[in-house]
């Protein structure tokens, strides 16, 4: 059997728009069009309904231009209404050729919205069509509210079908206008409506009230639908619609179905129209959510090394992204080494599992340790515990309190000696620090260099707060030595600058000392 295949119409222009919060300038109107049917390859995009405002008139203008510079204005379409020629006017004055025109898909509505028999109805749309026909506009024809229709009255619905299947309309789109239904129903009510009318090209809008919106338009697809209305990100009014990149992946990979769209722009056309609406993509969203090709448990790493163990068809590549490997307490030595291997870091087995713990510790505290993190974890930890540390924190305790100076305790070697003391200042650093000093004054009869200055900072490239930089300038020897620490906490992190500092200065030390035994000796 031939894979079928579906049209796809984006209505992230129109119904998306009427997510709540959500109106989009019209210059941002004309780039996401730009995108969908350039980049992404959409069939049809509706962009607008009409005669809404005169912002919403230079919107569609713009987009009707752009569209007939590239030879797709046919493929741009714009809700009308019935409404004695003034919705024609207005699209065909924004330059349209095609108005999706709405008439009343269930009994309820027609009596009870617009007080008209079906007869009376019938007559209307009928003077519309001829009208648009009179203007050089396309339509296609909304059955609003269909799924009630067909529920409550479909003798109602045929009688309209009857009515217009042999005029101009080229497609009948038929709405879950209050996303009511479940795939049984559609199934159920799509293949009446395909018996009854084999030659008819109909289109599905699903709604996705109680979250079948990507089933329902599968079911139609199974079903006989030619067309299924989606939105970018799933926007739209109360839960939103289909969500393009679900639909098109579960098309694709499920049913092997065939359709025009690229993709590999499905991550982009997200991002963009996540930016302009403001409406943020769920980290877990299917396909474009920011997770969802983080492997975070250590074994699936583990199991991507030997033969992709953890791979499915929906390979991120796809659709624009690539696979990454969480970096947190439950990361393992697999996620590390993938993460390594992709930066061209070079690690012995006894760093990596250095680099492992910290990690580990960083995602014991909650937070969340990015790739670009990495290479400022592997110098830290590498620099910070090198085994010929002369100082060494062995503990510390730093408290502040309301109405009362922060205070420090602090016990460390030096040497192969440990020293303790405690001290209070301007702030929690300042009261280490002041420990610090006591300690190198009574103990071993030193000065402690003066601060210089104090930066606190992301690191660079790092795009969560999960890591802080403190850098440090300290005056020593008639110069300034600068050092970093990088920590989840601004003191942690300080603290590690400083005895990076106190390292330094020891090793100098040492260094002295040695040179003048050696000069003694000669």
């Amino acid at each position: 059997m031939e894979s079928p295949f579906v049209e796809i119409m984006d209505s992230t222009l129109r119904d998306g728009e009427q997510t709540n919060g959500v109106s989009f300038l019209p210059h941002e109107k004309l780039m996401i069009a730009r995108k969908l049917l350039r980049d992404v390859n959409v069939d049809r995009i509706e962009v607008a309904s009409a005669g809404v405002s005169e912002g919403e008139k230079e919107a569609v203008a713009m987009i009707c231009r752009y569209a007939r510079q590239i030879g797709r204005q046919d493929r741009v379409e714009v809700l009308g209404f019935v409404d004695k020629g003034r919705s024609v006017d207005w699209i065909a004055d924004c330059g349209g050729q095609v108005v999706n025109l709405l008439c009343k898909g269930s009994l309820k509505h027609c009596t009870h919205q617009l007080h008209k028999t079906p007869e009376e109805h019938i007559a209307d749309i009928r003077r519309e069509l001829d009208y648009a026909c009179q203007r050089g506009l396309a339509v296609n024809l909304y059955l609003e509210d269909w799924s009630n229709g067909m529920k409550d009255s479909p003798d109602y619905v045929y009688q309209l079908m009857d009515a217009l299947t042999a005029t101009s309309v080229r497609r009948f789109m038929l709405p879950d206008t209050l996303g009511v239904m479940n795939p049984l129903q559609v199934i159920e009510y799509f293949r009446k409506m395909r018996k009854r009318y084999p030659q008819v090209h109909f289109d599905f809008h699903a709604h996705n009230d109680y979250d079948l919106a990507v089933s329902n338009s599968l079911a139609a697809v199974l079903s006989g639908a030619r067309g299924i209305h989606v939105t970018v990100n799933g926007l739209g009014e109360r839960c939103g619609n289909a969500p393009m990149a679900s639909v098109q992946a579960i098309l694709k990979d499920q049913f092997h179905a065939k359709t025009n769209i690229n993709e590999s722009q499905l991550n982009d056309i997200s991002r963009l129209v996540e930016s302009y609406s403001g409406i943020a993509v769920a980290p877990n969203q299917p396909i474009v959510g920011e997770n969802v090709f983080t492997q975070v448990a250590g074994v699936h790493a583990d199991g991507d090394s030997k033969d992709k163990l953890y791979y499915n068809e929906l390979m991120p590549e796809r659709f624009g992204r690539k696979r990454e490997y969480a970096l947190g307490k439950n990361s393992g030595k697999a996620n590390i080494l993938k993460n390594l291997e992709e930066l061209g870091l070079e690690l012995t087995p006894e760093q990596t599992r250095r680099v492992t713990q910290r990690i580990t510790e960083l995602g014991d505290k909650k937070e969340r340790v990015t790739q670009e993190d990495l290479p400022y974890i592997v110098s830290d930890v590498l620099k910070h515990d090198a085994p010929e540390d002369k100082v060494k924190l062995i503990s510390y305790v730093v408290s502040t309190a309301y109405g009362l100076n922060p205070g420090a305790n602090v016990r460390v070697e030096i040497n192969g000696r440990q020293y303790e003391a405690g001290a209070t200042g301007d702030g929690q650093y300042d009261a280490f620090v002041k420990a610090l000093r006591y300690i190198y004054k009574k103990y071993l009869g030193r000065t402690f260099p003066i601060l210089a200055n104090y930066q606190v900072s992301i690191p660079p490239g790092g795009r969560t707060d999960a890591l802080v930089q403190t850098v440090i300038s300290w005056h020593h020897r008639n110069g300034i030595l600068r050092t970093r620490g990088l920590d989840a906490d601004q003191t942690e992190a300080a603290i590690k600058a400083t005895f990076k500092m106190l390292n330094i200065i020891e090793n100098e030390q040492t260094d002295r000392q040695t040179n003048n035994e050696t000069q003694t000796i000669q």
